[in-house]
């Protein structure tokens, strides 16, 4: 199969840093997002400096530096979908990023996590494809092994409920079939996403610090699928004291 060619040569016919360059004044550690009204929502309560740009083809991202809590900290939009995600995540290890903190919205596979729920995954089943250019072929990926200890530290002090167990990452949402579900709950999975296994490779493959944790949208455990907070204005408010859950793991780091 296709998927068990992995290479592990560093070398590749292109690089990231034949196309960008290190950026100077680029802070080590980043926070990102996915939702655009929730970018924006934080963004404000910044005096956020632009310091480079990610992108392709279709448009550069800006990359803001702000200030929290005393420390300096990269603060851009992620892109959704693994290889998107990834490429951008590649620039800015080019660039001189460290370590990043990456958060989105995911859905449920069990009914009983609340929406807007804190979901730290501790694995990632590998229903895609990215990962496979980056780590030998598995059907698994351990995620978060870094800083899980120092993030449970941030979400006790704040008073906030979450739970951890394996999530599910695809690069196809529309392919989510009721016996797919079934399949990935029995191999444990309580959430499913589109970019967690594959930036997880990719840090490994890298080496360097990433940590991501979810915030519970559509709900998948049921007759019918209910969006629930899905979209991106709704219970903005609430979405936005999660991000600063971001920030104080980064503040720690």
């Amino acid at each position: 199969m296709l998927l068990e060619e992995f290479d592990p040569s560093f070398h590749a016919v292109i690089d990231a840093s034949m196309c960008v360059h290190p950026v100077e004044n680029l802070p080590e550690i980043a926070v990102s997002c996915f939702s655009r009204h929730l970018f924006e929502a934080v963004l404000s309560f910044f005096q956020p400096e632009r310091v480079c740009g990610v992108g392709g083809a279709n448009g550069k991202a800006p990359v803001y530096a702000v200030g929290y809590r005393g420390k300096r900290i990269a603060f851009y939009e992620s892109r959704v979908g693994e290889p998107a995600c990834i490429g951008d995540f590649e620039d800015l290890i080019a660039m001189g990023l460290k370590k990043l903190i990456l958060f989105g919205n995911c859905g449920v596979l069990d009914r009983s996590i609340e929406d807007c729920g804190i979901i730290i995954p501790t694995r990632a089943i590998r229903d895609e494809g990215s990962s496979y250019h980056y780590a030998a072929a598995a059907d698994f990926i351990d995620v978060n092994r870094m800083y899980r200890d120092v993030f449970r530290q941030v979400l006790a002090d704040c008073g906030c409920p979450y739970v951890e167990g394996t999530t599910w990452t695809t690069d196809a949402p529309y392919r989510e079939t009721a016996e797919k579900v079934r399949r990935r709950k029995a191999q444990g999975a309580i959430c499913v996403e589109m970019e967690c296994a594959g930036m997880q490779a990719v840090a490994d493959f890298r080496g360097v610090d990433f940590f991501q944790f979810f915030y519970a949208g559509d709900n998948l455990d049921h007759s019918q699928w209910q969006s629930r907070s899905l979209s991106g204005h709704v219970r903005l408010d609430d979405k936005s004291k999660i991000a600063l859950l971001a920030f104080e793991l980064a503040a720690k780091l």
